[in-house]
């Protein structure tokens, strides 16, 4: 049985007040909502709030949820929601993470050759390139941000970003591919390509 069957069988278990079934839930996706928020909110206290506060919609609106979508993918659209109206509501704009952390290293394929060329140009041209991708995607408007961040950060699929942002999948294509075109030509300097080729 795959995840977004399991996490069917919760969602009907927490529709029917098993309380305990929609815990479960909130322990798998917690912190893989927390660190999607955290691409918008930088501070830890105010993501654990709102990333509570969108669990709480969640819950709420639970009895109209239908399965057309899977639950992650439903539950993503109220955390975006909850974390864009929370920086309306704080007169700020989403800013974007300037520093990978350890973990998104562990993830990487590649991750040990990247933690084996840990040489100060290396560190300095890597840190370079972080704040320039950085520094382009939070300059990208609202709706290109947010589907490279669900693309390329929590890697969705583009059917799930489709439906997470409520749009069609070729509107989903054409941002994503906006977006990297965007960061591609402000690295370009620094990578050294030419300007028929992307990263």
């Amino acid at each position: 049985m795959g995840d977004r069957e399991i996490d069917q069988q919760l969602v009907e278990r927490a529709q029917r007040g098993d309380k305990h079934a929609f815990e479960l839930l909130v322990a798998k996706y917690q912190r893989k909502l927390a660190r999607l928020l955290s691409r918008f909110i930088r501070d830890a206290a105010e993501v654990e709030d709102v990333s509570q506060e969108a669990f709480i919609k969640a819950y709420r609106a639970l009895p109209s949820f239908r399965g057309e979508s899977a639950f992650y993918t439903w539950l993503y659209r109220i955390g975006i929601n909850t974390a864009k109206n929370y920086l309306v509501a704080q007169g700020r704009r989403a800013p974007t993470v300037t520093m990978y952390d350890n973990e998104d290293a562990e993830g990487f394929d590649d991750g040990d050759e990247l933690r084996d060329n840990n040489t100060p140009e290396n560190a300095m041209m890597s840190k370079q390139i972080a704040e320039t991708v950085n520094s382009a995607v939070d300059a990208l408007p609202e709706e290109l941000r947010t589907a490279i961040t669900l693309r390329e950060i929590e890697g969705l699929s583009y059917e799930d970003i489709a439906q997470a942002m409520n749009c069609p999948i070729g509107t989903v294509r054409s941002r994503i591919f906006r977006a990297r075109d965007a960061i591609s030509e402000k690295l370009r300097p620094l990578l050294d390509t030419q300007g028929d080729k992307r990263w």
